[in-house]
């Protein structure tokens, strides 16, 4: 069934065929073991319904700057898929040239591999267009058809998530691809009324386009997080030495100087808990956001905020929820952040959780049963909200 306007696996015969399937194995690696798998087991159903083809994944790992690097290999997750999937699954040691096109020849339907990480090559996140395609064209050149199934790549116009879809045909979406976006699109075509955004973590710069879009489609948008202290100073609030970068300042002042926002429905925190910066002792406080001095650093939202939030979160229609409300990492400084959890969790409409952060919160939270959706990307959710699309949609074949 088609998605967006967009054909999937299910629209499309790729029975025998030799297919590139773009996934995100962007996991978590230390000391050579994945601490979690959840990308990894998100894509098994669309490898599974891929059993009858030749079937070559690929993906990024981490941030190698376009040159080698061993540990950032994707090795270990050839070793993850093959114990999730019961059977061998074959480690390519590149993703492009003489390897690939060896390994691809030797295969057969049924048979899995996957190849080295993209991002060892400069082609894959080039912005010179000619670089960019001529890496796409030396993945796509082993293969007959692509599936993209790498929702949390899809935001960007990468060589192997957007560029490799001009040389193949058919280029269709994976069943996790098609799942993200029926999920999210869902989010779009809620009534504003009762529509609650909750959107905390670290830079503005990197969210403010995502709010703004919110401040449009919900009634109420909660911000949390560090960003919160960056608009309370765009407000000539002081904020001690709070978190909160020249960038993500600028991207404040910038949305509170533009006349055309309707800010109604954005709610700041109006208190926080906050740690003395220096000094042995270190002492905490809770005090309201008006009285944060020099020398303090507000790590959370306070107890009153919090029960404002929750009570406009468990009354909510619907729920979209990306980024902590405070330095979830460190307790107490996790309150806030768990209390958002749960009240999402007991919320009775529909709730989507836009990956990042706030995944490993309702997990470790013991509420990730209770989410409606549980997004894969945290950047492509949040684009795609934005937006209404990705670039990694567009790119796959038209219904």
């Amino acid at each position: 069934m088609p998605v967006m306007g967009r054909k999937t696996i299910d629209d499309v015969s790729l029975s025998g065929k030799r297919v590139l399937c773009r996934v995100d194995f962007n996991v978590p690696i230390k000391n050579g073991q994945i601490t979690d798998d959840t990308r990894i087991r998100a894509v098994l159903p669309t490898i599974e319904r891929l059993n009858d083809t030749v079937l070559v994944l690929c993906s990024h790992l981490g941030r190698p700057k376009g040159k080698p690097n061993p540990e950032e290999s994707l090795r270990p997750v050839a070793k993850r898929l093959e114990e999730l999937l019961g059977k061998q699954v074959t480690f390519v040691e590149d993703c492009v040239g003489e390897k690939v096109a060896s390994a691809v020849a030797q295969m057969k339907p049924g048979d899995v591999a996957l190849l080295e990480n993209t991002r060892f090559y400069p082609g894959e996140e080039s912005k010179n267009a000619e670089e960019n395609r001529a890496f796409a064209q030396q993945l796509a050149d082993p293969f007959e058809a692509y599936v993209n199934d790498a929702f949390g790549a899809a935001h960007r116009k990468h060589a192997s998530s957007y560029t490799v879809a001009q040389f193949l045909s058919p280029a269709v979406a994976g069943l996790l691809m098609g799942t993200e976006i029926g999920a999210l699109s869902k989010l779009l075509e809620q009534p504003r009324e009762g529509f609650v955004a909750i959107i905390g973590g670290a830079k503005v710069e990197d969210k403010i386009g995502v709010i703004r879009s919110l401040l449009v489609r919900a009634e109420t948008v909660l911000v949390g997080g560090a960003m919160a202290w960056a608009f309370l100073k765009a407000r000539h609030y002081e904020i001690g030495c709070s978190l909160c970068t020249p960038a993500s300042l600028q991207a404040a002042v910038d949305f509170y100087a533009d006349a055309e926002i309707d800010r109604s429905g954005l709610v700041l925190p109006t208190d926080c808990h906050m740690l003395e910066a220096r000094g042995a002792g270190k002492a905490r406080k809770i005090v309201p956001v008006t009285m944060i001095r020099p020398g303090w650093n507000a790590l959370d939202i306070g107890p009153v905020t919090i029960k404002r939030y929750t009570t406009v979160i468990r009354a909510a229609r619907t729920v979209f929820w990306n980024g902590p409300m405070g330095y979830f990492e460190k307790p107490p400084f996790n309150e806030g952040t768990f209390a958002v959890a749960q009240a999402v969790a007991d919320c009775q409409g529909y709730t989507v959780i836009g990956g990042g952060d706030s995944v490993a919160a309702v997990e470790q939270a013991g509420v990730a049963d209770k989410i409606d959706h549980i997004s894969t990307g945290g950047g492509a959710s949040l684009e795609f909200v934005e937006f209404g699309s990705l670039p990694g949609i567009e790119a796959l074949d038209p219904a």
